[in-house]
C-alpha cells in the first residue's frame, strides 16, 4: 500500500474501482509528466449525491459531494499511474456545481475536493483551481471535478 493510500485509510477512505466513462471519452490521458483526469461526478456505491445546490442540496451535502468527486479522482489517478506515490503535484482542479439561481458559495463547495487533495498529498496537493456554477451536470449529479496531475 502506498504512503498516500495509508493516509487515506487513516481518514477512513478506501478507493473505489474507477468509474467507467458514460460517453465518448477516456477517463484519463497522460502527456509527458501530466495526467489529465476527466470529470468525476459525485457518485458512490449508494448512488451518490444528485440535485441542485441551494435548492434541494445544502452546502454541507454539496461539500461532501465534492469530496466524493475527489475520491473518484484519486481512483482514476491510481489507475493512470499504478501508485499514488508517483504523484509529484496536483496541478489544477476544475470544479462544477449544479447550482440554483441564488447560490453563490461555489468555491466553498469545491473546497470538499481541494481539502481532500491536501489531506492526501500534503503540500503537493495544493493546486490552482476554478470553481463554476452551472445549470445542469451529467445525470443530475450535484458536483463534477476534473484534474491535471504532475507525475514522476
Amino acid at each position: 500500500m502506498s504512503k498516500v493510500e495509508e493516509r487515506l485509510a487513516g481518514l477512513g477512505i478506501t478507493l473505489p474501482e474507477p468509474v467507467a466513462p458514460v460517453a465518448n471519452y477516456v477517463p484519463f490521458v497522460r502527456s509527458g509528466n501530466l495526467v489529465h483526469i476527466s470529470g468525476q461526478i459525485s457518485l458512490d456505491a449508494s448512488g451518490g449525491i444528485k440535485g441542485t445546490v441551494g435548492v434541494d442540496v445544502d452546502l454541507e451535502t454539496a461539500q461532501e459531494a465534492a469530496r466524493l468527486c475527489g475520491i473518484n479522482l484519486l481512483a482514476q489517478i491510481k489507475a493512470a499511474t499504478g501508485d499514488l506515490d508517483k504523484v509529484a503535484r496536483i496541478v489544477k482542479l476544475g470544479g462544477f456545481v449544479q447550482a440554483g439561481p441564488d447560490f453563490i458559495d461555489i468555491p466553498k463547495v469545491i473546497n470538499g475536493a481541494s481539502d481532500l487533495m491536501v489531506e492526501a498529498f500534503g503540500d503537493a496537493g495544493r493546486h490552482a483551481r476554478s470553481a463554476v456554477g452551472v445549470y445542469k451536470l451529467p445525470l443530475g449529479f450535484a458536483v463534477e471535478v476534473d484534474a491535471v496531475v504532475e507525475v514522476f
